[in-house]
């Protein structure tokens, strides 16, 4: 499988839950096409690895899937050096492979 690129803007949001944490949803449209690639490349639970970028800051991480969507995790060294916080607005760039 060649690696999938997907490019959106959205907005930091953050979860209170157990577990504190902040996120990106992935726009609908573009959820069903990693919907259609992920058995080919999640790794469990439709966890799905990849790239991610937002500014100058890239990281790997692994895109959650929740109620029919994917969530992109912005950890904190990703808001400290892009200097984002909740509700801010951000181009997020992934690459599946």
């Amino acid at each position: 499988m060649e690696a999938t690129q997907i490019e959106f803007n959205g907005n930091i949001w953050f979860w209170k839950g157990p577990a504190p944490w902040y996120f990106v949803t992935v726009p609908e449209l573009l959820c069903r096409d990693l919907k259609a690639i992920s058995g080919f490349v999640t790794y469990g639970w439709g966890m799905i690895p990849v790239q991610a970028q937002i500014g100058k800051t890239d990281w790997k991480t692994s895109l959650f899937p929740k109620d029919g969507r994917y969530l992109v995790p912005i950890n904190a060294h990703v808001r400290k050096a892009e200097n984002l916080a909740e509700g801010d607005a951000v181009m997020v760039r992934l690459e599946v492979r």
